[in-house]
């Protein structure tokens, strides 16, 4: 599995997505009796709270594709074929992470249908199980479970921005990039939103463009895409059961929208919408993607390479061709730097709004932005741009996540089994099949991280350690409604 390594890295870009992560501290009776005013947080000094649930179930999809698709799709094929040389077993390869994400979708699309507040895992944690469990998600995305990421897809960014704009300082160029969606972010819901479903857009446009140019004028490659005998003995294989947990990673971020169902109109229909559809349009252009880079391209030139997609555009395009990925790359990245630097600091001003030592991070500036919980995501990304820590971050957080994911799924049959009578807007379909898929391969990835990078799994089981600690200090609830009068006389 070395091999794997240095993919794994530019994997994690994708949004790293496995970010799953809240809590509430807060007593269980608390809890509900918070649930129906979910969206309220403490105003900025003096000044009234604004934006309201302005996000569409358009914008919500946008989001989610905009996490899913960094550079994973991009960057994997070449790492599978060296094992996987057929055309079908690699779609196939493809379109069973789609189906497992999937099944994570109908999950979460209940939980977040039933307990309609922004931040994913810290609040389902919590009303499945205990604040204190909410809290471990919740400490580890709002510190670096989305930072990390963030700084990580900057770098590429400048690294990719070198072939649009040659001789320009990639740290430069990163920094840019976080800054001026930074900037857009502190806007409001409203700019977000217009921001994010533009980018998303043509990101989504620029992938279809360079689809449409791959089956048109790209030169066909002796490659089948149909079922052979020899398949099932691909498909069996522990390459692909490994290539799967690569998969895996490149569709991290299907449950974004779940970090700002707060802000959501009718959160109950359109958050399990939009967390569908949106992994979805991911899935279809995954296998649309990896499809046209084997018709385009010699297996042999993709084996064991990193940057197929530079490649197969040198073969659609010609000369230009890795300049023409670069940017399209690059433009790519800023509506999954966006999407992070959104829904990461919902994080933070969820905990903020029932913990009394974070409740700063609460307050929302007159537009409606929590705009001191995206100053600390900003600085935290940006210290780890100038340090480079992020890549180590990354490595050690994943375990954290897969974690946290698993339990918010596993959350889903508690509730069914310990409280029935809990009205339920959006049930999960295929209960209880789907969630025990995604249950099992989640385990499997847990399983493989724990073989493969034992002392980076140790290090992110003691972060989450270390965020019990935070939370027996921290843990003593705020009463909102005292939060609320104290916040306006400031």
């Amino acid at each position: 599995m070395p091999r794997f390594k240095a993919l794994l890295t530019l994997l994690e870009l994708q949004g790293a997505s496995l970010h799953d992560e809240k809590i509430r501290g807060v007593t269980r009776k608390a809890w509900t009796d918070m649930a129906t005013s979910g969206t309220e947080s403490p105003a900025w000094p003096g000044r009234l709270s604004g934006g309201g649930t302005t996000v569409s179930v358009i914008v919500a999809t946008a989001i989610v594709v905009a996490d899913m698709v960094g550079v994973g799709v991009f960057t994997s094929l070449g790492f599978q074929v060296k094992d996987i040389p057929s055309g079908f077993s690699i779609l196939l390869l493809w379109s069973v992470g789609g189906i497992v994400a999937l099944c994570g979708v109908f999950s979460y699309g209940e939980l977040g249908a039933m307990f309609p507040r922004s931040s994913g895992e810290y609040n389902f944690l919590t009303r499945a199980f205990h604040p204190a469990f909410g809290f471990l998600a919740g400490w580890v995305s709002a510190t670096v479970g989305f930072a990390a990421p963030v700084a990580l897809a900057a770098m590429a960014f400048g690294e990719y921005g070198k072939s649009v704009l040659p001789g320009a300082p990639p740290l430069a160029l990163a920094t840019g990039v976080v800054w001026l969606v930074s900037i857009v972010q502190l806007g409001g819901v409203r700019h977000s939103s217009t921001f994010q479903l533009i980018s998303t857009i043509l990101k989504v446009a620029l992938i279809v463009a360079f689809l449409i140019a791959g089956f048109v004028i790209g030169v066909p490659q002796p490659v089948s895409f149909t079922p052979d005998v020899s398949d099932f003995t691909h498909v069996t294989s522990a390459p692909f059961a490994i290539g799967l947990v690569f998969v895996m990673y490149s569709f991290s971020g299907w449950n974004a929208a779940t970090y700002i169902i707060g802000e959501m109109r009718t959160p109950q229909q359109n958050l399990p919408r939009a967390l569908l559809a949106g992994t979805l349009i991911v899935l279809v252009l995954y296998v649309a993607l990896n499809a046209v880079f084997l018709h385009t391209t010699p297996i042999d030139k993709l084996s064991g390479q990193l940057d197929v997609a530079r490649i197969a555009g040198s073969h659609i395009f010609g000369e230009v061709g890795g300049r023409i990925v670069g940017a399209m790359i690059c433009i790519g990245l800023v509506s999954s730097i966006s999407a992070m630097m959104w829904i990461g600091p919902r994080v933070m001003m969820t905990m903020g709004e029932d913990i009394p030592a974070l409740r700063v991070f609460a307050r929302k500036s007159g537009n409606g932005a929590p705009a001191y919980a995206i100053l600390f995501q900003l600085a935290v990304a940006n210290l780890m741009l100038f340090t480079r820590s992020f890549e180590a971050v990354l490595d050690f957080i994943q375990f954290a996540l897969l974690f946290c994911s698993f339990f918010t799924v596993l959350g889903v049959i508690k509730l069914r089994i310990t409280q029935p009578e809990l009205p339920r807007p959006y049930r999960a379909w295929g209960y209880p099949v789907t969630p025990v898929v995604f249950l099992l391969v989640t385990i499997f990835m847990m399983y493989y991280l724990l073989t493969e990078r034992p002392v980076q799994s140790f290090l992110g089981a003691l972060m989450m350690i270390s965020g019990l600690l935070i939370y027996a200090i921290f843990r003593k609830p705020v009463d909102r409604g005292s939060a609320t009068i104290s916040a306006s006389r400031e």
